[in-house]
């Protein structure tokens, strides 16, 4: 009987050892790469676990350039054969968009794969609405092909923004001139942890287009600021062509401190997107994001209602608050895919509700504050070029149906 259980024993042992032991050559595999032309393959590499050919091929296909790949895996030689599809990364910006009293055009250059090493840059100019506006932005995610990268973002926005103040809504000539600097920790390819400084100043002019006769508010403010903004994301989101299975979710904290009154702002936010995909039925994606920010009793609360931002079909920056609920969901139907080409048919539900500035934490359940746009749209795709994607979208007020617009843009709402 002893003999017996050693025996056990040294085949259990063995067969332990025989698992590793194959496990280890697997991930020795040797990898070749095709259809390379501007990616560099060790930028590639980076995103590799090495633990299994398929997954691996997954990662390849999430690699912002990567339009598709294929995999063939000689498991006698063991060498993993991956066929790269890229796709243009360089593209024009030309993006422009309207509603009533709110035109504008974007004009520029970007590249979200800069040198084959998945370096973000871009250059843009926008008008709105004869307004100038700009912007320069650069961001090395793994600089020299280590864990650490860092961003460079120069900005200056100039437009109409509305205030709200009790004796009714203030329109005023904001500008906004910024400078962003910033450095990125990674871990693994899927969860980064991010710091930026922006030293900006915001700048506010009553202009003469004003609905009170007397309205209230200083005539003009300037105020320099500077920002620490802390956010962790993690993102496990899968891109087959056009369609996206999986989440992503962020988490971010800014400290804001006022030079000209000597106190801190602060506001935390957290967002969610997930995505489920059925080739044969389409591709359900949702985004859920809460924020807050200190409850101050004033008309420059940060947290917008706004089409380009979270409800589309509301308008421009037609409310204010100092936090914020918001809902999105889109059901998107492929009825063309046709490579390069594809077309979407979309339908939509944009829900929030907002806090009132010095308001209670009851306002973001109260019907009062809820703004809720349904409506559908339509989405162009070439997918030769990254993010190629004409967006045209109608959404209308569920409680007043006078409430409606178009909102165009470029790449999907979220």
């Amino acid at each position: 009987m002893p003999n017996y259980t050693y025996l056990c024993i040294v085949r259990i042992v063995i067969i332990i050892w025989a698992l590793l032991s194959s496990a280890r050559l697997l991930s020795q595999w040797t990898i070749q790469y095709e259809g390379l032309h501007k990616m560099d393959s060790s930028y590639v590499t980076m995103f590799l676990f090495k633990d299994q050919p398929e997954k691996d091929l997954q990662r390849i296909k999430n690699i912002p350039g990567v339009g598709y790949a294929t995999m063939q895996f000689d498991s006698v030689n063991s060498i993993a054969r991956y066929q790269i599809y890229e796709v243009n990364t360089l593209l024009p910006i030309i993006n422009f968009g309207g509603i009533k009293d709110n035109y504008w055009y974007r004009l520029g250059l970007a590249d979200a794969n800069f040198r084959g090493e998945g370096q973000n840059i871009s250059l843009h100019y926008q008008n709105n609405d004869g307004r100038h506006s700009g912007q320069f932005y650069y961001r090395d995610p793994f600089f020299i092909g280590s864990r650490w990268g860092y961003i460079i973002d120069i900005n200056r926005w100039a437009s109409e923004e509305p205030l709200f103040f009790e004796e009714g809504r203030v329109n005023y000539e904001f500008r906004y001139s910024n400078l962003g600097l910033g450095i990125i920790r990674n871990f693994g390819i899927n969860r980064r942890l991010q710091f930026v400084g922006n030293y900006f100043i915001e700048e506010y002019q009553k202009n003469s287009n004003q609905q009170l006769q007397n309205p209230p508010g200083p005539d003009a403010l300037r105020q320099p600021k500077f920002l620490i903004n802390s956010s962790f994301t993690e993102n496990f989101i899968n891109y087959n062509f056009f369609l996206l299975d999986g989440y992503e979710w962020r988490f971010q904290l800014q400290n804001v401190y006022n030079f000209s009154e000597r106190d801190f702002f602060h506001i935390v936010q957290f967002q969610l997107k997930r995505f489920f995909s059925q080739p044969r039925f389409g591709n359900l994606a949702l985004r859920f994001r809460l924020a807050f920010s200190t409850n101050n009793y004033s008309p420059f609360a940060p947290f917008v209602a706004d089409s380009y931002v979270n409800i589309r079909g509301v308008g421009n920056r037609i409310d204010r608050g100092t936090g914020q609920a918001i809902f999105n969901l889109e059901y998107r139907k492929t009825i063309l895919k046709a490579y390069p080409f594809g077309i979407q048919l979309v339908a939509f539900s944009d829900l929030g509700s907002w806090r009132n500035p010095g308001g209670q934490l009851n306002e973001l359940i109260s019907r009062d504050s809820f703004r809720h746009f349904v409506g559908g749209g339509i989405r162009m795709i070439y997918q030769q070029i990254f993010g190629a994607t004409f967006r045209v979208d109608y959404g209308i007020d569920l409680y007043d149906p006078k409430q409606r617009g178009f909102v165009l843009g470029l790449g999907q709402y979220f």
